[in-house]
C-alpha cells in the first residue's frame, strides 16, 4: 500500500461498493488513492480515526439547487448555499440557470455566473445552462462553455427573464442537444392543464393543491417521453411529485428510450393532508401530494424506478413566501432543505427498511452519474476524496436560526430528524471558515 499519502481516515464503517464496511481510506493530492480493510496499517501525514458511532459516506451530489446569484443575491447565494450543503454533508452542487439575473442563457451570462462564484464556494460548484426560445439553435455555446446540460420549462418558470417552451420547442431543444449527446432536463408540467384548473387563490392548501392537478405532470411527462423517442436525445424529468406518472417512465424504459427521473426530500417527508391552510412555506411546484402518494414514490425509489433524489432548493425573501396573508396564489413556490435533505432522506428511509447505502445510491452515485461526474459520489479509488462523516443514530430538532442558509425559513422547522453530519471534506480538505470549492465544467468534473 502507499505510504506517501496526505491523509487516512480510518473508519469502523463507511459506505464502499454499495455495502457497509469497516475501511481505511487514503488520500493523496485531494484523491483516494488507496482502500483497505479497516485493521491495516496505512501510513499518512495525518491519521484521522473515527469514531464507532459515524460511519464515512462519499460527499453528496446535489445537481437541483437554486444558488439565485448574481442578480437575486438576497435570496440566497453561493456563500450562503454553499456554506449549507456542506454543513449537510453535500459536497458537490449544481446550479440552476434561474433565478438569477441574468439566467444562464449564453456564453456571457455563464461567464457572468462563474464570476460572481469565484472565490465564495465552500463546496465543488458545477452549472446548468438554460433551454429557453430564444436561444434555440445557439445551445452548442453552452455545452461548449462546459454546462452539464439544459434545463427547460413547459410552464411560467416564476421568473419572466426565463421564458418556457411549448411542447414542440421542448422537442427542438431535445434534438439539437441530441446531435452533441447533451441532457435535457425539464420542469414538467403542462401548461394547459394547469390554465384550465382553477386559480390558486387564498390560504387554503386544498385549493392550491387543486390548481395544479396530476394530470399536468403526466401530461408533460408524456410529452417529454414522445420527444425524447423521436429525438434520441437524453432527458431528465425533474422533481417528480405524482407516483401516477412512475409506469409510464418505466415502459418508456424498457422500450429504450433515454430518459431518468428524480424526486426530492419533501415529497418524501410531508403530505398534503398535514399542511395547513396558509402553511406557505410549503409551498413548491408541482406541489406535496397525499399521503398514499408518498408512499408510492418511496417504493419506487425502492424499486429503481425513480433514479435519484436532491433537493430542488429554492429560496426566496420571507416577503414573498406571503406569511403574513398565507395566501398560496401569491406565494413564491420553492423549498428551502439543502443543509437538510440527507437528515430528511434518512429518517424516511430507515423508517421503511432503507440503508444508508441505499441512500448513497439516490443521493450521491446517481446524481453524479446523471451529471457525467466522473469522479465524484463515490468511496472509489480515483475519485475525488469528498467525504460526510455521518452519525447516523443522533437526533436533532431542526431550529431554522441555526441553518446556514441565508433566511431561516424551512417547512422543516421543529421537525425531529435522525442523522447527523459531523464533517465534510472536499478533495482531502475540511470544510470550514474558508472556501475552498472549485468552479467544475463538464468533462474536467
Amino acid at each position: 500500500m502507499p505510504a506517501d499519502l496526505d491523509l487516512v481516515l480510518r473508519a469502523p464503517a463507511a459506505i464502499v461498493s454499495g455495502s457497509q464496511v469497516g475501511a481505511c481510506v487514503g488520500v493523496r493530492a485531494g484523491r483516494i488513492v488507496a482502500i483497505s480493510a479497516y485493521g491495516d496499517d496505512l501510513n499518512a501525514d495525518r491519521v484521522i480515526e473515527l469514531g464507532d458511532d459515524v460511519v464515512l459516506l462519499p460527499g453528496l451530489v446535489d445537481t437541483h439547487v437554486h444558488v439565485n446569484e448574481p442578480g437575486r443575491t438576497e435570496w440566497e447565494g453561493f456563500a450562503t448555499a454553499t456554506r449549507a450543503a456542506a454543513a449537510g454533508g453535500i459536497t458537490t452542487i449544481i446550479d440552476m440557470p434561474l433565478n438569477s439575473i441574468p439566467p444562464t442563457n449564453d456564453g456571457s451570462a455563464l461567464a457572468t455566473k462563474r464570476a460572481a462564484a469565484q472565490g465564495q464556494c465552500h463546496v465543488d460548484v458545477g452549472f446548468w445552462g438554460g433551454a429557453v426560445p430564444n436561444n434555440l439553435g445557439r445551445l452548442r455555446e453552452l455545452h461548449d462553455g462546459g454546462v452539464f446540460g439544459f434545463k427547460c420549462f413547459l410552464l411560467h418558470s416564476g421568473v419572466d427573464e426565463f421564458p418556457a417552451l411549448d411542447n414542440a420547442g421542448m422537442g427542438s431543444a431535445l434534438a439539437e442537444i441530441a446531435e452533441f449527446d447533451g441532457l435535457l432536463i425539464v420542469h414538467a408540467e403542462d401548461a394547459l392543464t394547469i390554465d384550465a384548473a382553477p386559480d390558486p387563490r387564498g390560504p387554503s392548501y386544498l385549493d392550491f393543491l387543486a390548481s395544479r392537478p396530476r394530470a399536468a405532470e403526466q401530461n408533460a411527462i408524456s410529452a417529454v417521453i414522445a420527444a425524447a423517442r423521436d429525438t434520441g436525445g437524453r432527458a431528465h424529468i425533474l422533481h417528480l411529485a405524482n407516483a401516477a406518472a412512475v409506469g409510464m417512465l418505466r415502459e418508456a424504459r424498457q422500450q429504450a428510450v433515454r430518459i431518468t427521473v428524480e424526486t426530492c426530500p419533501h415529497y418524501l417527508s410531508f403530505t398534503a393532508e398535514e399542511i395547513s391552510d396558509g402553511a406557505t412555506q410549503f409551498k413548491c411546484c408541482p406541489p406535496i401530494r397525499e399521503a398514499e402518494n408518498r408512499e408510492q414514490l418511496w417504493a419506487a425509489l425502492r424499486t429503481g424506478d425513480i433514479d435519484c433524489v436532491v433537493s430542488d432548493h429554492s429560496p426566496s425573501t420571507p416577503s414573498l413566501k406571503s406569511l403574513d396573508t398565507g395566501d398560496f396564489g401569491a406565494a413564491w413556490g420553492g423549498i428551502s432543505s439543502l443543509q437538510l435533505s440527507l437528515s430528511a432522506v434518512w429518517t424516511g428511509a430507515r423508517q421503511r427498511g432503507a440503508s444508508l447505502a441505499d441512500v448513497v445510491t439516490w443521493m450521491a452515485e446517481r446524481p453524479a452519474a446523471l451529471a457525467g461526474l466522473t469522479r465524484k459520489g463515490r468511496i472509489a479509488i480515483g475519485y475525488d476524496a469528498d467525504f460526510a462523516v455521518f452519525a447516523p443514530d443522533e437526533t436533532f430538532m431542526v431550529d431554522p436560526v441555526r441553518l446556514e442558509h441565508r433566511h431561516a425559513l424551512t417547512p422543516y422547522a421543529g421537525l425531529r430528524l435522525s442523522g447527523m453530519v459531523r464533517q465534510s471534506w472536499v478533495r482531502g480538505r475540511e470544510t470550514g471558515a474558508q472556501p475552498i470549492g472549485r468552479l467544475l465544467t463538464r468533462g474536467d468534473a
